[in-house]
């Protein structure tokens, strides 16, 4: 079985892990690269982060939050969406208030939780929109802070594959300009990724309930018998 992921990984690992059964080929479907951003201070903001490349800008352009509880007025909650996000605020040495495996569900546990607080949301030049849409009809302060640029890159590809894995909304998106998704079984990241993947296919769409790669795998492995 051929089976093509939107996104360069280590195709010795992938390999390993479904077995000898599959081919597996890579493209990547976007490019990113961070935008240089001045600089603020967060005092008394909670802070939003729906992706690695969101955490990694905001430090590669110099912001510091604020863990620290014996500061209630300069403390920053940390809120983050996908278990990668938060290890990649890990390695940083910071912690998150509330961890939600996807937009919607920050949404609304932010509407139920924390009307009161002001959210920053660090994010990519094209972000996530139920963050926008909710927040403010419930008169909560948002703001979006792009610190990185997301290119879609529109690959025509020629070769037939039996299944494709996605793993964000505008992968989907660059890929489906010129490719279609006719007899494939495709795989998807999260609830996020899916719910961009409907608007174009009416073909099933296995989803990662944990939104990991791990998971994304195990659940081909148990789909190769319906190949």
């Amino acid at each position: 079985m051929k089976i093509l992921f939107t996104k360069s990984l280590d195709r010795k690992k992938v390999s390993e892990k479904l077995g000898a059964d599959f081919l597996v080929d890579f493209v990547e479907v976007i490019h990113t690269e961070f935008i240089k951003t001045k600089t603020f201070g967060l005092k008394n903001n909670s802070l939003i982060f729906t992706s690695i490349n969101g955490v990694k800008a905001f430090f590669e352009n110099g912001f510091s939050a604020n863990e620290n509880f014996a500061e209630p007025k300069n403390y920053n909650k940390i809120y983050a969406v996908g278990s990668q996000t938060k290890k990649e605020l890990r390695k940083h040495n910071f912690g998150t208030f509330k961890l939600c495996k996807n937009a919607n569900e920050l949404s609304n546990f932010i509407t139920e939780n924390s009307v009161n607080e002001k959210f920053l949301h660090f994010c990519g030049n094209i972000a996530i929109d139920i963050l926008d849409e909710k927040l403010p009809l419930q008169n909560i302060s948002y703001r979006k802070i792009p610190v990185y640029r997301t290119e879609l890159l529109y690959p025509k590809i020629d070769e037939k594959y039996q299944a494709i894995v996605f793993f964000s909304p505008s992968g989907v998106r660059s890929f489906a300009k010129f490719n279609n998704l006719e007899n494939m079984k495709i795989f998807s990241i999260g609830k996020t990724t899916t719910s961009e993947l409907e608007k174009l296919t009416d073909n099933k769409i296995i989803t990662s309930s944990k939104n990991t790669l791990a998971d994304i795998l195990n659940l081909i492995s148990k789909a190769s018998s319906t190949f």
